[in-house]
């Protein structure tokens, strides 16, 4: 837990969040992607790693801002 308390918030937030809306035109990938999930059409694997490349760093973000609260509210 010390790697995730040792990260700078405001640079991660920037990374995930252009990573996660990369390429802006025409659709996002992360979105996309998403949404193939959901229709179980996300069987390649070049699409899995883009969904796990795309959502790698908002997942560390969540994770951060949960750890953060959590030691917060002790």
């Amino acid at each position: 837990m010390d790697f995730l308390r040792n990260l700078p918030t405001a640079p991660l937030v920037v990374m995930a969040i252009m990573l996660a809306l990369a390429p802006f035109y025409p659709e996002p990938h992360l979105l996309e992607k998403l949404r193939m999930l959901s229709h179980g059409d996300l069987t390649k694997p070049i699409d899995i790693f883009d969904l796990f490349l795309h959502g790698t760093l908002l997942v560390l973000l969540l994770i951060k801002l949960f750890v953060s609260k959590k030691k917060s509210g002790e």
